[in-house]
């Protein structure tokens, strides 16, 4: 996975932008404070978790782990509460946005992905993993797997540990804390979201009309045989 620093960076100076479209280059991307508060630059707050680095196997593994777990996270413990995933998006990113006025980061995306591996490994705790048919692994070490991973490929962990530090504060405030004596839920879904986002419940007490049915007759019902 491409690291996010300021070194790698400047290692692009020059190439990245002749080598794609030519249309933008990680310059305009790039984390920046500086920037983004005193020139008011503030899509850099976004398109710095766009840029997962130049096509290749770095960018297409970030693009796999990033839709993998996207997805089954929305498919799972997220089912029905979009409001809600769509709340952790926004918590994540903004937690990798203060932290990452502290650190020499300047994209984020690869944190965000480990971020959602982390928060769906920790709901998953017995689900069994293969990493490249070498490895056999409970899924709760597999944000672990894939930094060590990064860092036999020659990138920096910082970049993976923020991805596990906020997706930890996530799980601990979300799945942890609410459940523990005297805890209490702490991250609540904006009202604004829920009205967005997530359709409204169906009032138990509501019973429809018969539909008309063309013809007269009743579409869909059976009769019991020999009735």
């Amino acid at each position: 996975m491409p690291g996010g620093s300021a070194d790698w960076l400047c290692s692009v100076r020059g190439g990245a932008g002749n080598e794609q479209l030519e249309l933008i280059t990680p310059f305009q991307l790039y984390f920046n404070p500086e920037l983004i508060f005193k020139h008011f630059q503030v899509w850099r707050l976004i398109t710095n978790y766009l840029f997962f680095g130049p096509v290749g196997f770095n960018f297409l593994f970030n693009m796999i782990f990033l839709y993998r777990y996207c997805r089954m996270l929305e498919e799972g413990s997220f089912r029905g509460r979009t409001a809600d995933f769509v709340f952790m998006f926004l918590f994540g990113g903004l937690l990798m946005t203060l932290f990452g006025l502290f650190v020499n980061l300047v994209f984020l995306g690869q944190a965000f992905t480990i971020m959602l591996v982390y928060v769906w490994s920790r709901r998953n705790p017995y689900v069994r993993m293969n990493f490249f048919g070498l490895l056999i692994f409970q899924a709760p070490f597999l944000p672990w797997v894939l930094m060590g991973f990064s860092l036999l490929l020659g990138n920096s962990i910082i970049v993976d540990l923020l991805g596990i530090a906020v997706g930890h504060i996530y799980f601990f405030l979300e799945d942890i804390f609410p459940n523990q004596p005297g805890g209490r839920r702490l991250l609540k879904t904006p009202s604004l979201l829920k009205a967005v986002f997530d359709t409204p419940e169906d009032d138990p007490n509501y019973n429809p009309l018969p539909e008309e049915r063309p013809g007269g007759f009743a579409w869909g019902e059976g009769q019991r045989l020999g009735g």
